[in-house]
């Protein structure tokens, strides 16, 4: 690739400081303190998750964290009305919508984007028109992908999941050449491609080095590494593992 490669976004998912609060549903960790941390170590925007069930983080939360960021907010949520009348209310930068099971321990899998493709459209266009960036979180593959491109989604998420929870080997590289193709799709479809789930310092490389990638989201991997270097230095070392990555395809 030449030096016109644009640089990789690194977004923070702060669930997880949130879930430590909600243990003891207490007033610490203060959220707003961890995310002036993480923005001064480099965040380009904070990912939080508003789940249906408020496992960790809660409405407060979101409305105290709109006026707060220096960055941007980028609100994952499940398309459902009272989220969609939060994110019109909050009015995020961005919202990227996901699937959602109250049984599950985290978001597992991609959307349904064909089988909801009319409701779909209509929910991200009444986002699109309050000005919000609209991102489907979606499986690394080709029929999801042209659906987005069919509901106006300007943004995918691709799941890396079966990618990260793969042993490093065949399997493995298998899945990194199957988002390397739905990246190559998706940006052939005018997509911008952004993914997530599942990353951390070892695994993110690869996935940092395919060049249609504009943004990876990142949470859990960095929370639980704050445990032991604090989260500011647990953020530049996920910016230091993904440009070793970037490097790789300049």
């Amino acid at each position: 690739m030449t030096s016109a490669l644009s640089t990789l976004r690194l977004g923070v998912n702060i669930d997880h400081i949130a879930t430590l609060r909600q243990v003891r549903r207490a007033r610490y960790p203060d959220l707003l303190a961890a995310v002036a941390l993480v923005e001064e170590a480099g965040a380009d925007i904070i990912t939080l998750h508003l789940r249906e069930d408020r496992r960790h983080i809660q409405d407060a939360d979101v409305y105290a964290l709109k006026p707060f960021l220096r960055t941007a907010m980028n609100l994952e949520m499940a398309a459902t009305m009272a989220m969609h009348a939060i994110a019109l209310d909050v009015l995020p930068r961005a919202v990227c919508l996901v699937p959602e099971s109250r049984e599950e321990l985290t978001t597992e899998g991609g959307l349904d984007v064909i089988t909801h493709e009319a409701r779909l459209r209509e929910f991200c266009a009444d986002l699109a028109a309050a000005g919000i960036e609209v991102s489907l979180f979606i499986e690394p593959d080709a029929a999801h992908l042209e659906a987005a491109a069919r509901i106006g989604a300007p943004v995918v998420e691709l799941h890396t999941g079966a990618y990260a929870n793969d042993a490093v080997g065949a399997a493995r590289d298998q899945h990194l050449a199957g988002i390397a193709e739905a990246a190559r799709v998706g940006q052939s479809l005018g997509l911008v491609i952004n993914a997530g789930h599942g990353l951390d310092y070892e695994n993110v490389a690869p996935i940092a080095a395919l060049p249609e990638m504009h943004e990876l989201n990142i949470g859990h991997a960095i929370i639980a590494r704050a445990v032991f270097v604090g989260i500011a230095q647990a953020v530049r070392e996920m910016h230091g593992a993904m440009e070793a990555g970037r490097a790789a395809c300049r």
